[in-house]
């Protein structure tokens, strides 16, 4: 292999050709490959991306499809719409319009026809003209004849003069021009007659069996057609052509013949609407013959057959708006919905995830009301099922509790060697079995007090004899600590007497309420105490804010008060705080069952504190504010 050194230094190869071809030969295909490689990855991700969007959207069609309202809203919107095409296409004024319109013009074009005819083509046919020669070579009795080579007595009209005349006039309206004599023969046809002579031509009818223009139309045509009979056919007469016939068979033709104007309005046996006017060829007032113009069949009808197209093609475009509207509203409506049953449907099955109901309660609509509403109800329901599980941990606590004691004492009791101590045993035996029948007796009364109060009926309470009653009962027992229970009623002026104190609830609830707070009250007061139980109108604020007319009822104590941090607590299921009354004495659910039936009647209960610095109550007492008791605050609204 010959090699040169070139000016730069480079070394080129020379006259081998074998050492050359290798070396452009690698360059030069792998750009190529990776360009096809990237080809096909473009085309490949494309076609990913068709197909994810061809199955979105057949996925969003066919959810929409699926739809039962989608298709009622559709329908709906679709069938007002079509109805109003059928009103438009069966009533439509317009053909009426046009019909006139059509009349006054044939009427118009006409007189200036007939006009023209009877002055350019009328015979005078008053005067007879005879040969004085033949009248002296006549025999006796013989009459002046035109048999023998005479000159016959002319028509009224001249057909010589009237076909040229008439075929310049006629021929571009696109009109069928008859001229009949005085006695209604036919003297021209405009569609019979030639360009060039008077030579009359007579179309025959198509042959048997083979097929019509109208027969051989597309089906759109044969439809429409169709309507046309059915909508037209029974309000015109039927259009015959009697050909050479005597005209007078046309009622028109008379009446022209009679010096009168007159116009009929026909349908062909196709159910082609014709229009036919015949106006009288007059001379000097003297009726020479009748013209008679006519459409021809199919004019007027494509005239309407084409307003009718442009009332299709509008009603196709407000329905593809009206569809496309439709399906937008729906789907604000119907996706909505779906979504939200599916998040039902989620949280019916769902037991160890909880399930999110969509939010649409910013939409200011039913569907807005019902996301907010299953929101709450969702919430409601996993508050419902999170209280029942701490309710029964509780009630397994509670009940561990004195079976522990209690299988303590058992198992003790037949190694206890002293007298003393079997009786101590077997006190504290009775003592966790009275516990236990407290403890499932409160408890049993809780489980039952959502269920009593869904089914029972909420009836007008009388909030005083409530009270009079529970208290004149807590009097009657005496527990021998002396306490007495006083009760005040303040009325307002402002309250009607006949609905003063009236609230809806259930009467023997509320009065457990009452007198769970009234028992509460005694037992933490000192002998010789008093319990103070306020009955009073008051006004409070509603979820929106709004004042809402209500009662309160306040139980005051003079004991030692409820501890710091307790005023929410005490109303906890199985929460006492009880030490000077031994351990085991109340369940604790007393407070808890009473504020569970103040909620479910829509008021509220709280715990304060009495004390020097706030004797009217505070549930934030300041250090070394010196504690004159509690006060329990219970207000209902009242019934309206």
């Amino acid at each position: 292999m010959d090699a040169s050194i070139e000016g730069d230094g480079d070394v080129t190869a020379v006259g081998d050709p074998v050492a050359e071809a290798p070396r452009p030969a690698v360059p030069a295909t792998a750009p190529v490959r990776d360009a096809a490689a990237a080809r096909a990855r473009l085309w490949r991700t494309i076609s990913v991306r068709l197909a994810r969007a061809q199955r979105t959207v057949q996925r969003t069609v066919q959810s929409h499809l699926s739809s039962s309202l989608t298709r009622r809203i559709v329908v709906l919107n679709l069938g007002g719409l079509v109805a109003l095409l059928a009103g438009f296409l069966y009533l439509n004024q317009f053909r009426e319009g046009l019909i006139d319109a059509r009349v006054q013009s044939l009427q118009t074009q006409g007189e200036i026809i007939a006009a023209a005819v009877a002055a350019s083509a009328t015979v005078d046919t008053d005067a007879i003209s005879i040969d004085p020669e033949k009248l002296l070579k006549l025999a006796p009795g013989e009459s002046a004849s035109g048999a023998e080579g005479g000159s016959p007595l002319e028509f009224s009209l001249n057909p010589e003069r009237v076909g040229p005349l008439l075929r310049r006039l006629v021929s571009p309206t696109r009109l069928r021009a008859r001229i009949y004599d005085r006695d209604g023969f036919l003297l021209l046809d405009s569609r019979s007659v030639s360009g060039r002579s008077n030579i009359l031509r007579f179309e025959l009818p198509p042959a048997a069996g083979q097929p019509t223009t109208l027969d051989a139309s597309s089906f759109l045509e044969r439809s429409l057609e169709f309507v046309q009979r059915l909508s037209h056919r029974p309000e015109l007469p039927l259009y015959e052509d009697i050909g050479m016939g005597n005209g007078k068979a046309y009622p028109e033709v008379g009446s022209a013949l009679d010096g009168h104007i007159h116009s009929v309005v026909r349908a062909n046996a196709s159910g082609e609407t014709i229009i036919s006017v015949a106006v009288p060829v007059q001379r000097f007032r003297s009726v020479r013959g009748a013209l008679l113009l006519s459409t021809m069949g199919g004019d007027i009808d494509a005239v309407i057959v084409t307003e009718r197209w442009g009332i299709i093609r509008i009603f196709l475009v407000s329905a593809g708006v009206m569809l496309l509207i439709s399906l937008f509203f729906t789907n604000t409506i119907t996706e909505p919905m779906r979504r939200l049953a599916e998040a039902a449907e989620r949280v019916r099955r769902g037991v160890k995830s909880r399930q999110e109901i969509p939010d649409f309660s910013d939409r200011p609509d039913e569907i807005g009301h019902l996301s907010g509403a299953l929101r709450d109800m969702t919430k409601a329901l996993y508050n419902r099922i999170d209280a029942i599980e701490h309710f029964a941990a509780d009630v397994a606590h509670e009940l561990k509790n004195p079976l522990t004691s209690l299988r303590s004492a058992v198992e003790t009791l037949p190694i206890a060697k002293t007298e003393e101590s079997r009786d101590r045993l077997l006190a504290i035996i009775k003592h966790d079995v009275g516990r236990l029948d407290r403890l499932i007796s409160d408890i049993s009364d809780a489980s039952r007090l959502d269920a009593e109060l869904a089914r029972a009926d909420m009836d007008v309470v009388d909030l005083a004899a409530a009270l009079s009653t529970v208290v004149d009962l807590a009097r009657a027992v005496d527990r021998g600590d002396g306490v007495n229970i006083q009760l005040a009623v303040r009325s307002s002026p402002y309250d009607a007497p006949r609905s003063r104190w009236r609230v809806l609830g259930n009467d023997s609830r509320l009065g457990q309420v009452f007198n769970n707070l009234i028992d509460n009250g005694r037992s933490f007061s000192k002998p010789g105490g008093v319990v103070r139980v306020l009955l009073w109108p008051e006004r409070a604020k509603g979820p929106g804010g709004q004042q809402i007319e209500g009662y309160e009822i306040i139980v005051d104590d003079d004991g030692p008060g409820i501890p710091d941090g307790a005023f929410d607590r005490i109303f906890e299921r199985f929460y006492t705080d009880r030490p000077e009354h031994g351990f085991g004495q109340n369940s604790g659910l007393g407070l808890s069952i009473s504020r569970q039936i103040i909620e479910a009647h829509g008021g509220r209960i709280r715990a304060l504190n009495r004390t020097r610095a706030h004797p009217q109550g505070t549930d934030e007492p300041r250090p070394g504010d010196a504690v004159l008791g509690a006060r329990f605050v219970v207000w209902l609204p009242s019934a309206r």
